[in-house]
């Protein structure tokens, strides 16, 4: 069965050399093309390729916009970036977008065939440097993450756990062996770094972090 590809990027030089490539497969038909990102939503929502190949830098309407539309309007039409935009920034908009592909320019053509066929089939295909992209924006948001518990020292710790748990600010002095003004100025000093006013809210912020015994 054929799969019916629409061309999307403002350059006819580039329309023209994937029309030549991805005629060349018997597979695959190209159903029509556009220069820009308006003129590629109109036409995908009465043609209804299979695939979209879409470039991202357009006039009147970038690609990663009419991607969004294309995905709202066209859900069976399926979208593949091709683009020289490397940056993670580019390649986490468009796949927020929708896109369920992603090549660089620089990808061979048999690489652009095998997207379209992953992606017809319902899969998504990310080229190894696209991928490497992706993983390396998620490693450096990992990096920059910060455990809202790491402010807190681990008697802070201790004494929030037992708040959890109920316990009265006498109790918790006499489990720690501390006086009770000294549980008081714990209390007081970790809803101070958490940014928390009142014991509900401390118990809540403890539920969410899922803090329900001590390590």
């Amino acid at each position: 069965m054929s799969i019916s590809v629409f061309l999307a990027d403002d350059h006819t030089i580039v329309r023209d050399g994937l029309r030549y490539l991805l005629e060349a497969h018997g597979d695959i038909v190209i159903a029509g093309e556009a220069s820009n990102g308006r003129d590629a939503v109109k036409a995908v929502r009465k043609l209804q390729p299979d695939i979209v190949i879409m470039d991202i830098l357009m006039e009147d309407m970038n690609g990663i916009e009419a991607t969004d539309r294309i995905c709202r309007e066209s859900p069976a039409s399926r979208v593949i970036i091709l683009s020289m935009q490397s940056s993670s920034e580019s390649i986490l908009r468009a796949l927020r977008a929708g896109a369920r592909g992603y090549l660089f320019k620089e990808s061979a053509g048999r690489e652009l065939i095998q997207a379209i066929q992953a992606v017809r089939a319902g899969h998504r295909y990310l080229s190894a440097k696209v991928s490497d992209q992706v993983v390396g924006a998620f490693l450096k948001q990992e990096e920059g993450f910060r455990d809202p518990l790491s402010v807190l020292s681990r008697r802070e710790r201790e004494v929030l756990q037992l708040v959890v748990e109920g316990r009265t600010s006498a109790e918790i002095a006499g489990k720690l062996f501390l006086s009770v003004k000294t549980i008081e100025t714990y209390r007081s000093r970790l809803m101070q770094k958490l940014g928390i006013k009142d014991i509900p809210g401390l118990i809540k912020f403890a539920i969410q972090q899922g803090i329900t015994s001590l390590d």
